[in-house]
């Protein structure tokens, strides 16, 4: 780290243009490395709330917060890199003014801030979290308000992540699972969500005609589960058919679809088994 020259203007300069040539080399390796394009982009606020669905929010007052847990920002995504960086000289001017302020042992406000789960994200004081990522700080005071979730905001790390986290916000609003059920339910692909969903609504209501009642999609979820998913389940496993595959969600997807494309029924037995087993060994010998 370059040393300070102890006037306060001419180190906030430096600071900022050092910024700036991070900024650069960090997009321009990149693209050299062929990163995913959102790797260095800032997570924008609105699209992760609308990916996890909001359910409340509670505010916590001043707090400390790790510099390196604020990701996003509600409003200022172009103007900052992923770590805070300018993208470019248009905010000079009120940076480096900032900056110098600062270093000048002038007062500054706390910024504010949006929690979710781990994560914080710049509602006011862009600048000064800049600042303080440009000169090391690892702490910076801020007003927090924590906003609740409908499902988990862990695994986020890049824009891109995203899509699952709205796949499997939709299918918890159409498959409303509790507590272990709904962790036992995953995808590598976002788009098996959609497919489970369509799946498990079909089941419900098959069981309501059969039965002629009327269940709600948190009973279709908790029966499908219990009378369908677990018992397919197991059969699968104790019959050996794909072991390769950890996600019993992903099993059992696999065997719903091939089991219709075999014989155009719902049913499940010793003959479709033996049959799914067979053709799980033919999928695993192709290329």
């Amino acid at each position: 780290m370059a040393r300070d020259t102890g006037f306060p203007g001419a180190d906030a300069e430096n600071d900022f243009s050092r910024q700036r040539r991070r900024a650069e080399l960090a997009r321009l390796s990149a693209w050299l490395t062929r990163q995913p394009a959102d790797v260095n982009t800032i997570l924008p606020f609105d699209e992760v709330v609308a990916a996890l669905g909001k359910t409340g929010e509670t505010f916590l007052g001043l707090v400390v917060v790790d510099v390196s847990s604020i990701v996003g920002s509600v409003d200022r995504t172009r103007d900052f890199d992923r770590y805070f960086r300018p993208t470019s000289a248009r905010i000079r001017e009120r940076w480096q003014r900032l900056a110098t302020a600062q270093r000048r042992g002038e007062s500054v406000p706390p910024v504010q801030l949006y929690r979710i789960g781990s994560m914080h994200f710049v509602i006011d004081g862009h600048h000064r979290v800049s600042i303080a990522i440009a000169r090391r700080f690892s702490k910076i005071d801020a007003y927090v308000t924590e906003i609740h979730t409908r499902i988990s905001p862990e695994g986020i790390n890049a824009r891109s992540d995203l899509i699952m986290k709205d796949h499997r916000r939709l299918f918890a609003s159409r498959v409303p699972l509790e507590g272990k059920q709904r962790e036992a339910i995953w995808f590598d692909d976002p788009f098996d969500y959609a497919e489970l969903a369509e799946n498990v609504e079909a089941w419900g209501f098959r069981l309501g005609q059969e039965t002629g009642t009327f269940m709600s999609r948190a009973e279709v979820a908790r029966r499908w589960f219990g009378e369908e998913f677990l018992p397919v389940v197991r059969m699968a496993r104790r019959a050996d058919i794909l072991p390769e595959i950890t996600s019993d969600a992903e099993l059992y997807i696999w065997l719903a679809c091939e089991r219709y494309r075999m014989v155009r029924r719902h049913i499940w037995d010793e003959d479709i088994i033996d049959e799914l087993r067979i053709r799980s060994r033919r999928r695993g010998k192709l290329p």
